[in-house]
């Protein structure tokens, strides 16, 4: 499992900022301690689905937060889960950590590889109290993957994904744990409200002496779609089943981030925070999510899967910042060297990565070091019909291999994207347009800034442009990790392990 990287990506050392220079710039008087980061990740938050985006749910606390802060309009995530979290806590691309084909399943025997150091461990280096609360989705059938033994102090939450949101079960076995032990005594606890409690309870007990790292990736609102029966009150006018059911889990967790953030008020805490909200993917429209008016969703290489809701909140920015949107190109793998270095004024000393150091970027609207970003290939995706596998091992990139890359205005997308359809809001009344797309068409160009919702395909007229993209997409593939998705391994069914999801190798 243990996986040797190559050198890739940017290198650390010109992104560096000193820490004295970054409490100058961002707080003003100098402190000693750098500021405390909480990282919020919903999940499957479909883009149309925060207030500020007009949407029929309301969020109001979400919506005063990125009101003062710095709305994030060009920012982007992974179409899945997995390789959202493996992009966030590494710095790399799906193609530097062998994760670039779907998610990590239940039964699998993998996980984010052991040699790659996490943003928790970086973030400990530079003396940091760290601390997670949610869903990890990163690997369990070693206890070595798991994030109490991958630089976090504290760990409750659940190492699968789409649990129950009151048994926090899955497929039969508990997936709860509380440090590294199984927690069966919160059954019949919702988990948006599990999760909010104990962030709080992990805010009481800080030393306000010590820098505090609090990562929140919320089980919302992913399925199953269960909420409380209040929260579905104000959206009884939603004839839509599960869209109804989906805007009251929104409104949960908004609640639940007004409470985190007015504890960390109450505790002093506040006026030292950085708060980064985000996404993980886009909305599953089968769901509930939605993410009109952008193209496709959740798994699909189109806007709709990967254009993120994405803001960030402190009292530390500067004043010329506060309540602007920023439309500069920032992608989750950023996060790493932006937090380390720009927040916490670490060292990357070590690091390969693929992510940039954006805090002169948010906090004084800087032009992004990013110009180009490499969505994923996955040549485990591609139709086995359309390509041999000789072509795979060789690594030759041609069009049937699913991928995307973003260079300046223009996106590429070749093989097989996912869902390609617009939809709107249930209920809305809007016709949305068709797509006419020839089933055996492998190859989509568009000019994102002039073409955000990928109406226009420009492949036919800028031959140029697809031409050196896919000379990009081969540079990129020749230098990935084969794509490691095993089969999936009996030996991790919940019944040989007491009725829980746990560890079953060493």
């Amino acid at each position: 499992m243990d996986r040797q990287s190559r050198p890739y990506g940017p290198s650390p050392s010109y992104i560096l900022i000193p820490l004295l220079l970054l409490l100058v710039i961002v707080a003003g008087p100098i402190d000693c301690k750098p500021p405390n980061i909480l990282f919020i990740l919903a999940d499957d938050y479909g883009f149309h689905d925060i207030g500020y985006h007009s949407s029929e749910i309301e969020t109001p606390n979400l919506n005063r937060l990125a009101a003062g802060g710095v709305r994030l309009e060009n920012y982007y995530v992974q179409p899945i889960c997995t390789p959202t979290r493996s992009q966030l806590m590494s710095g790399k691309y799906q193609i530097h950590t062998g994760l670039q084909h779907e998610v990590i399943y239940p039964e699998m025997p993998s996980c984010l590889p052991l040699d790659d150091v996490t943003l928790a461990q970086k973030l400990k280096e530079s003396g940091y109290a760290t601390h997670i609360v949610g869903k990890w989705h990163l690997g369990l059938y070693k206890k070595a993957c798991w994030p109490t033994r991958r630089g976090f102090d504290t760990y409750f939450g659940y190492l699968l994904g789409s649990e129950d949101y009151y048994t926090h079960k899955r497929m039969g076995g508990l997936d709860l744990r509380d440090q590294e032990e199984p927690a069966w005594n919160y059954n019949g606890v919702y988990s948006t409200h599990l999760f909010t409690q104990r962030a709080q309870d992990i805010l009481r007990g800080q030393n306000s002496s010590q820098p505090l790292f609090l990562y929140l990736p919320f089980q919302a609102v992913h399925d199953p779609l269960e909420v409380p029966e209040r929260y579905l009150q104000p959206y009884l006018h939603i004839k839509d089943e599960k869209r109804r059911i989906y805007a009251g889990m929104v409104a949960c967790m908004d609640e639940g981030i007004g409470n985190i953030t007015q504890t960390m008020d109450q505790l002093g805490l506040w006026k030292d925070t950085v708060l980064i909200f985000s996404t993980d993917n886009g909305g599953q429209i089968y769901q509930g999510g939605n993410n009109w008016p952008l193209r496709g969703w959740k798994g699909s290489l189109w806007e709709g899967g990967m254009h993120g809701i994405g803001f960030v909140h402190s009292p530390l920015l500067p004043a010329k910042v506060q309540g602007t949107i920023n439309r500069e190109l920032i992608h989750v793998s950023d996060w790493f060297p932006t937090l380390v270095a720009g927040l916490a004024g670490g060292s990357l000393n070590g690091t390969k990565l693929d992510g940039y150091n954006m805090w002169n970027t948010i906090s004084r609207g800087d032009p992004s070091p990013r110009e180009e970003l490499l969505h994923n290939i996955d040549p485990l995706y591609a139709p086995p019909t359309t390509h041999s596998m000789p072509v795979i091992r060789a690594k030759v990139f041609n069009e049937t291999i699913r991928a995307a890359i973003r260079s300046g205005d223009w996106k590429l997308i070749t093989g097989s994207p996912g869902n390609s359809s617009w939809i709107p809001p249930p209920g809305s009344g809007i016709t949305p347009p068709t797509p006419h797309d020839p089933p055996d068409k492998m190859v989509w160009l568009f000019n994102i800034t002039a073409d955000p919702n990928e109406y226009y395909d420009m492949s036919s007229q800028r031959p140029d442009v697809v031409q050196r993209l896919m000379q990009r997409l081969q540079y990129y593939y020749e230098g990935s990790m084969p794509a490691f998705f095993p089969p999936l391994d009996p030996r991790a069914n919940p019944k040989y392990h007491n009725g829980t999801w746990s560890d079953w190798e060493k």
